[in-house]
């Protein structure tokens, strides 16, 4: 019986998650579905992200992305939270860092919430339900 190593892995490609230089883009991932947090994380991890912090609100993300820079890559933020909504949420990371790449997550119907924050500074969105293969996709292309 062959083993792996039998065969070149010629059409292997690098995880998504790693930069160039072989290391893995660091991510924060705000949402206050504890769910949510959980699924992006792991559909991020898996691609070699590494997820540094977790926030349930967009106040406690802006604080979060604070004492995290500037070891952030990556920000997924959803738009509807209590306390403070991810518009809001963005405009204050955006004003911290204007580097920021910032991408929205949405549910269904909130096209108008989702221009606004294109607009305001986000780089990108997805919409929930989450798809692995789109969440990879719309985060990736941040990268290039």
């Amino acid at each position: 019986m062959k083993a792996n190593a039998d065969f070149p892995t010629i059409n292997e490609k690098q995880p998504d998650g790693i930069s160039p230089g072989g290391v893995p883009y660091k991510v924060l991932v705000i949402d206050d579905s504890m769910f949510v947090r959980k699924q992006i994380s792991q559909i991020l991890t898996s691609e070699g992200f590494e997820v540094v912090g977790q926030a349930a609100d967009g106040v406690e993300g802006i604080e979060k992305y604070k004492e995290l820079s500037p070891g952030v890559d990556i920000v997924t933020l959803d738009i509807t939270m209590p306390k403070m909504d991810g518009v809001s949420a963005l405009e204050h990371i955006i004003a911290f860092d204007p580097k920021a790449n910032v991408v929205m997550i949405s549910a269904l119907g909130k096209q108008d919430l989702v221009k606004k924050a294109l607009i305001a500074g986000a780089k990108n969105y997805i919409v929930k339900p989450l798809d692995r293969k789109k969440v990879l996709e719309r985060i990736a292309a941040i990268l290039k």
